[in-house]
């Protein structure tokens, strides 16, 4: 006798994303996994008396979305606190700020304005900070979190050293703009206790949820976010696969501990080790062969004096010879290693690096963000087996005009977030969001309308990326990625279909449902 389903999901254009993706109507699952993906009437034999049927009206079933590179506690506090995203100048990030920072708290904070989108193409100050309050620390971070605006204030609490090469000052006075390490302290002040954490947590995924994301590599460095997981999952509440990315600096805890990638249990588990090896574009601080296109723009963009940068080509923040000894140390340790690489000098030290490993392959480092890459670092991408993890998101800074326009002018923009040369050449590509935003919809927009060949992916191959490609980045290919019999029951229910849309409308496609472990975690429909 056939055992009854514990819940079929029926009605629905399943999409299982594997090689070739085949489309059927209806999946059963019993105890958290696949046990048919068939026709309805196929699967309405594992209907019993206790099972509970989803119509799915119709709508599109995927795998759930793997979110390979993304700061949980910082997607909380996009929730939490106030969200600048949307502000269209710096006044206008002042004023948001102003009204939504909630005052029962230390800080004042907001997080993710853009001034490449602002006509006036500067960063926030101190001054304009100090318009929100002039007796209580107010910050502002940027939305790649590698610079961030304080007031005076925060100045003062932080005990800023004006002589800090990531201090910008004017007239050896700070400016307010924090860069890189500057930064770190900022975050160590606003954190919250435990409890303001788990708040966080919980905001972040539940809007993981929302967004039809099922599993998130988190990047943990001297967080709460390890213990409350695993508490969360103990309880059963946690309803997300979370991997564990530790920095470096938790090297000598996970040797004690004896913890290697791939330990845990099937919500929670250790991933890779991470690093930083250079900055950004927006702070002008990822490492680059060749000088910033505006590297002589000095203070222009309130940043400071025209020093900030060394000789124009941005800055380590973890020197090649320190990131080896990382590597090294990792390898050895049997853990996956990443390291974060933006500019192409930055990107060649990572390569260099994992050339040594014993085993790049059977380790799956990975380079993450990947952002100008040279057509050598693909062939050696590919030869290496390294994992390119990128976030399609970032595209919206690399149309004509654009953040890379402005950094690193027309040749090398065009050169930026080459996605669809490296899955042409064999690169593993895994995408993710690294909260800019969390919404895999709009990376798969972004991916599919990329405005050069060399970036552009189809509906499928971007699908897959934040799917598939998330999940063996992950070495889970085994238990996700795909809607296959055996696999986890991990879903995204999408009101509309992708391949159907237009284009231009992928981005509008909106989650009607969220699956997690054969449990619907969010029902929109």
């Amino acid at each position: 006798m056939t055992t009854p389903a514990d819940r079929v999901f029926t009605n629905a254009d399943v999409h299982t994303l594997a090689e070739p993706d085949e489309t059927y109507e209806a999946v059963a699952v019993r105890d958290g996994r696949v046990v048919r993906v068939d026709s309805a009437y196929e699967v309405d034999f594992l209907v019993g008396a206790e099972t509970d049927v989803v119509d799915c009206g119709g709508r599109t079933l995927l795998p759930g979305f793997v979110d390979a590179h993304t700061h949980m506690l910082q997607l909380g506090q996009y929730q939490v606190y106030a969200d600048l995203s949307s502000a269209e100048s710096a006044a206008d990030a002042v004023a948001i700020l102003d009204a939504d920072a909630p005052r029962d708290r230390e800080w004042l904070l907001g997080f993710g304005w853009d001034e490449s989108e602002w006509a006036e193409k500067r960063y926030l100050t101190r001054e304009d900070l100090d318009e929100v309050s002039d007796d209580e620390p107010v910050a502002a971070v940027r939305v790649d979190m590698h610079t961030a605006a304080v007031n005076s204030a925060a100045l003062d609490a932080l005990d800023v050293d004006p002589t800090d090469p990531n201090v910008r000052t004017a007239d050896g006075e700070p400016t307010g703009v924090l860069v890189e390490d500057a930064v770190e302290p900022l975050w160590d002040a606003a954190e919250g206790d435990r409890e303001e954490a788990r708040e966080l947590l919980a905001a972040a995924r539940d809007y993981a949820h929302e967004h039809g994301v099922t599993a998130v590599h988190d990047m943990v460095r001297e967080s709460p976010a390890p213990k409350l997981y695993r508490e969360l999952d103990l309880a059963d509440a946690l309803d997300l696969r979370v991997r564990l990315n530790y920095w470096t600096d938790h090297l000598d805890a996970l040797e004690d501990a004896g913890l290697a990638t791939n330990h845990g249990s099937e919500f929670v588990q250790v991933g890779a080790v991470k690093s930083f090896t250079d900055g950004s574009f927006g702070g002008r601080t990822a490492k680059l062969t060749e000088p910033y296109a505006d590297a002589d723009a000095g203070g222009a963009d309130g940043s400071g004096d025209a020093d900030a940068a060394d000789d124009g080509r941005g800055e380590w923040v973890v020197d090649p010879d320190e990131l080896q000894g990382f590597v090294d140390r990792a390898d050895d340790l049997g853990l996956q290693f990443t390291a974060h690489a933006i500019g192409d000098e930055a990107i060649d030290a990572v390569l260099d690096a994992y050339a040594t490993a014993e085993s790049p392959g059977d380790s799956r480092h990975r380079v993450e963000h990947v952002e100008l890459v040279t057509d050598e670092q693909i062939e050696r991408f590919a030869a290496l087996d390294v994992v390119a993890s990128c976030q399609p998101n970032f595209l919206q800074w690399a149309q004509p005009g654009g953040l890379y326009d402005q950094r690193l002018g027309e040749a090398r923009r065009k050169q930026s977030n080459r996605y669809r040369d490296l899955l042409d050449a064999g690169v593993d590509l895994a995408f993710s969001s690294d909260v800019m935003p969390m919404d895999p919809m709009l990376g798969v927009h972004h991916a599919v309308n990329a405005p050069v060949d060399g970036q552009r992916l189809s509906v499928t191959e971007a699908l897959r990326a934040y799917t598939r490609g998330g999940a063996y980045a992950g070495f889970d290919e085994d238990r996700m990625g795909t809607v296959e019999v055996g696999k986890l029951a991990d879903f995204v229910v999408l009101d509309d279909d992708p391949w159907s849309v237009d284009a231009s409308a992928l981005r509008d496609v909106d989650v009607a449902m969220t699956v997690v472990d054969g449990d619907v975690v969010h029902d929109a429909r």
